[in-house]
């Protein structure tokens, strides 16, 4: 076993602990909160969760569907921020009845349980990424990156695709061809072809 996969399994490990304790500690104070407040048993049981869950829920939707090209996808950040105001807005409600160092002191699970979600999100991020001198995973995720893995191919072939192939075969604008063929070509001699704008 390697250092870094020995790192990545404890950071792993520790990190779903804490999320767990966080994650009890922020379903009982949801829970105590549905029920002082007219919620039958079973609606306070399920309230934690649609609270909790939607931070997951929309930080794995935003690893799903980012990119090569850095967009950023609306509706999963729209999740993400909602359940982390949600569920601070309901833990330090919950603490705010012992004062305002009761509020921080029960705020903190939920701060907690934010924090290693997102940490636990960027270490799967970080760790799909290839690699310096690595090609990207043969499995393309978008048209944009069948393009680079087959851009990647031909250039290893002594032959990358013009422009005007990358469009036909990908169904790329040329705008997106080119920049795709600058990077890509860029990258393995250290600066910008000269025949880039070539058909």
């Amino acid at each position: 076993m390697s250092g870094e996969t020995l790192r990545r399994g404890s950071a792993w490990v520790l990190a779903s602990g804490v999320a767990a304790i966080a994650a009890i500690v922020s379903y009982s104070h949801i829970y105590d909160l549905g029920r002082a407040y007219g919620g039958s048993l079973l609606a306070a049981r399920l309230l934690p969760l649609s609270v909790d869950l939607l931070i997951l829920v929309g930080e794995l939707m935003l690893l799903h569907e980012s990119d090569a090209r850095g967009r950023r996808f609306r509706p999963g950040w729209a999740l993400v921020v909602s359940g982390i105001a949600a569920t601070m807005a309901a833990n330090v409600t919950f603490g705010a009845q012992f004062g305002a160092v009761g509020a921080v002191i029960w705020g903190w699970p939920a701060y907690s349980f934010i924090l290693v979600a997102y940490g636990m999100v960027a270490m799967v991020k970080r760790g799909g990424k290839p690699q310096a001198g690595e090609f990207p995973s043969p499995v393309a995720n978008s048209v944009e990156t069948a393009a680079e893995v087959s851009l990647r191919a031909t250039l290893a072939a002594g032959n990358p695709w013009k422009v005007n192939q990358l469009q036909e075969q990908f169904s790329l604008t040329r705008a997106e061809a080119t920049k795709l063929r600058t990077r890509v070509l860029a990258g393995s001699n250290g600066h910008a072809p000269e025949d880039i704008e070539e058909p």
